[in-house]
């Protein structure tokens, strides 16, 4: 049986895969929270975690949230704007895992949010943690992929470097 190259498309495809696979986890967590709760409700789950519902009309940390409603497609046509750069780098880089990785993650998060801000106007994150009465500005599992594919990205390029001296 030949073994399939984890380049070209076959290596692309596992790659689309992993980023369909967080933006369905995305979204279903997010429909969920619509469905099950108000805007504002929150659900205490340990001492330095609640399950909120919050609506985001800017972007990471609430930036330009309190604009006057532009930022909505703004960040939309940001946000198509990356999958697509991300889709064409995917192409090009499917056999390097780590770089691959990262980028799958950030685009099933990019492409979450987008579908957030198409659909409603804004991002629903319900992710809250705290200590005390000091929040962790709320989030999503989007957002998570996207940090997690922002870190895996860094480290693609730490190791890059090494290696190359």
């Amino acid at each position: 049986m030949a073994r399939r190259s984890s380049s070209g498309a076959g290596g692309m495809l596992q790659w689309l895969g992993l980023a369909f696979i967080i933006l369905i986890a995305d979204q279903f967590t997010k429909v969920l929270i619509v469905g099950f709760y108000q805007l504002g409700d929150s659900t205490q789950v340990t001492s330095f975690f609640n399950v909120v519902r919050v609506h985001n009309s800017g972007a990471a940390f609430s930036f330009l949230a309190g604009a006057s409603g532009w930022q909505r497609w703004f960040f939309t046509v940001i946000g198509m704007l990356a999958a697509a750069l991300i889709l064409w780098m995917l192409k090009s880089h499917a056999g390097q895992k780590l770089f691959a990785f990262a980028l799958a993650c950030i685009l099933g998060g990019a492409i979450g949010n987008v579908i957030d801000r198409v659909l409603y106007g804004y991002v629903v994150d319900f992710l809250d943690f705290h200590w005390h009465s000091w929040h962790f500005p709320a989030f999503n599992l989007a957002d998570s992929a996207i940090t997690i594919g922002a870190a895996c990205l860094i480290l693609d390029e730490l190791l890059r470097v090494r290696r190359t001296h």
